[in-house]
C-alpha cells in the first residue's frame, strides 16, 4: 500500500501543502495543466526552490488579476463542477470546500450554501486546494496519515478584523484532531490547511512503518525558530509488504431490501472495505436471511463495524483475521 506522512512540525497552510507535492515530484507543467481546466480569471502561478533555516524547500505563489472579489460555497462549487477535472479531483476538492463551508457557517451562524468566503475564496486559495486534490491523484496514494498539528498563538488580522490564533475556523474544522501548543506568535494551522489535512488524513500520530520512497519540503512564509516548512512523506507500507493479514467481518443480517443491501455494500467499499459479499443463510419469518461478510485491513475495522451497526438492525458482528499471503506453489 503507497502511504504519506505529513509531518507538520512547523504547522500546515495550503501553499506548503501545495509546495511540498511539488518538491516531491509532481510534475508542475502536469499540474498547470490541470488547474488550466478550471475556469478561473486570469492568475500567474509560480514555484522556486528557496531555503529555510538549513532546509531546501519549494516555494508556490499564485498571483490573480482579481481584487476584492467574494465567492460563496454555491460559487466555489460551480467553478469545479463545470470545469474539465477528472472525477476523483473533483470529488476531493469540493470535500475540502465543504469543510470549510460548514466551518464557517457554525461560526458566523449563517447558512452553508450562501456562507462569504474571504481568504479561502481567493484564487490563491482555489489553486491551493484543487492543486493539492491534482497533486495527491498523480502521485497514486492509498492512504494519509498526519503528525499532530502545532498550534501557534497571538492575534492575526483577517478581512474580517483581527481574530485569534487558532481562528475560530480553524479550531472548528480540526475538532477531534490531536494538537499542541506552542509559543510561536504565529499562526501555524490555516483553516485551509486544517481542511485539506481533514479531507485526507486517515489516521494522526507517529509516523507508520513504511519504506521510504520520496521526500518533499514545501515552504511556508513565516519567519521562525524552527524551519517552516511542511515535510511530506511517501512510501511503501511495510505492513503490505510482507504480508498479509486482513480482518474478516461476518454478520447475520435480516430485513434488508435489494436497494438497502446495494446501499450497504457501497458505503463500506467507500470506507476501506477490501471487498464485501452477501451469501444467503435460509429464511426467519417468511423473510430470507443474508450472511454479510466484509474484508478489510485492520485499521478499518472500527469504521467498518460502526457503519453495519448503524446501517442494520444486526446485534451481533464476528470478527476474525485472515491471511492474504499467496501460499508457494508445489
Amino acid at each position: 500500500m503507497r502511504i504519506a506522512y505529513f509531518d507538520c512540525f512547523s504547522g500546515v497552510i495550503g501553499d506548503m501543502v501545495l509546495g511540498a507535492l511539488l518538491d516531491i515530484g509532481v510534475d508542475f507543467e502536469e499540474l498547470q495543466a490541470e488547474l488550466a481546466k478550471l475556469p478561473l480569471t486570469e492568475y500567474a502561478m509560480a514555484a522556486k526552490p528557496v531555503t529555510r533555516g538549513p532546509i531546501g524547500a519549494t516555494k508556490v505563489s499564485v498571483k490573480a488579476v482579481e481584487k476584492g472579489l467574494v465567492r460563496t460555497f454555491s460559487n466555489i462549487r460551480q467553478i469545479i463542477e463545470q470545469s474539465d477535472l477528472v472525477p476523483p479531483v473533483k470529488a476531493r476538492s469540493l470535500a475540502i470546500f465543504q469543510r470549510l463551508a460548514e466551518a464557517q457557517a457554525k461560526v458566523s451562524r449563517k447558512n452553508v450554501e450562501t456562507v462569504h468566503f474571504h481568504e479561502v475564496g481567493a484564487i490563491d486559495s482555489v489553486v491551493d486546494i484543487v492543486g493539492t486534490a491534482i497533486g495527491f491523484h498523480l502521485l497514486n496514494v492509498e492512504r494519509v496519515y498526519c503528525s499532530p498539528l502545532p498550534l501557534g498563538l497571538g492575534m492575526i488580522r483577517t478581512e474580517h478584523g483581527m481574530m485569534p490564533v487558532p481562528s475560530p475556523v480553524t479550531l472548528e474544522i480540526i475538532r477531534g484532531v490531536p494538537v499542541y501548543s506552542t509559543s510561536m506568535q504565529a499562526e501555524l494551522v490555516s483553516p485551509t490547511g486544517a481542511a485539506i489535512v481533514r479531507s485526507y488524513v486517515n489516521e494522526f500520530g507517529n509516523m507508520p512503518p513504511l519504506t521510504v520512497d520520496r521526500i518533499g519540503y514545501g515552504a511556508g512564509r513565516l519567519d521562525l525558530e524552527v524551519p517552516n516548512v511542511l515535510r511530506l512523506v511517501v512510501g511503501e507500507s511495510i505492513e503490505s509488504a510482507v504480508g498479509d493479514i486482513a480482518t474478516l467481518l461476518t454478520a447475520i443480517v435480516e430485513k434488508l431490501d435489494d436497494q438497502a443491501r446495494d446501499d450497504l455494500v457501497d458505503k463500506l467499499m467507500r470506507l476501506g472495505a477490501l471487498d464485501v459479499w452477501l451469501t444467503t443463510a435460509g429464511r426467519a419469518r417468511k423473510q430470507e436471511v443474508v450472511e454479510l461478510h466484509v474484508l478489510a485491513s485492520p485499521d478499518r475495522e472500527e469504521d467498518l463495524i460502526k457503519a453495519v451497526f448503524e446501517a442494520t438492525p444486526v446485534d451481533d458482528i464476528r470478527v476474525s483475521r485472515r491471511s492474504l499471503r499467496r501460499r508457494p506453489e508445489k
